[in-house]
């Protein structure tokens, strides 16, 4: 089993995902997790997914789109840490990337097939590592972090995410029925 990683293997703003993450194997805390993402919005709608909480806040469909693409990005820092990298791995902007996407326009389920596939993906590369790699520390956004610290920043990003969605989305007396 992986330990929970020390503070000094991940930047002190992700401290809060971190914390978040329920103790036990991380990965089946990431298997279980895509189960429950899937539960939680199997029924959202189309009209649904495009529904904001409140104005400049994103839609549903964006906040699956936004935990797509983090898990993405975190996945191939987790990955090029546990291969060796030493170069600081590129930052990025996520309100930058929200814009500019196409969330809105896609099918909610197709989105949520997307989340599915990459955290799948993240999965099986995670299994792949040995014990070596998950230790391994390397810079991204010039902040260094680990393997082992980037696994529970991707577990502690989606948990944050489906609250949100639960909490002020699914719940908002505004949510469409």
């Amino acid at each position: 089993m992986i330990n929970r990683p020390e503070k000094d293997e991940f930047a002190p703003y992700y401290l809060p995902y971190v914390n978040a993450v329920p103790e036990g194997d991380i990965i089946s805390i990431l298997t279980k997790q895509l189960e429950d993402t899937k539960l939680l919005l199997k029924e959202v709608t189309e009209e649904q997914g495009t529904f904001r909480y409140a104005p400049g806040k994103w839609s549903i469909k964006e906040v699956v789109g936004h935990m797509t693409d983090t898990e993405r990005i975190m996945a191939y820092r987790l990955m090029s840490i546990a291969r060796g990298e030493t170069v600081s791995l590129p930052g990025f902007d996520e309100s930058l990337y929200v814009a500019n996407s196409s969330f809105n326009d896609q099918a909610f389920e197709q989105l949520l097939e997307h989340f599915s596939v990459v955290r799948e993906s993240t999965l099986v590369l995670l299994q792949s590592l040995n014990a070596d790699a998950w230790l391994r520390k390397g810079l991204a956004n010039n902040t260094g972090v680990t393997v082992r610290g980037t696994a529970y920043i991707i577990a502690g990003h989606a948990m944050h995410h489906c609250k949100i969605i639960k909490e002020r989305y699914l719940e908002s007396k505004d949510f469409p029925k």
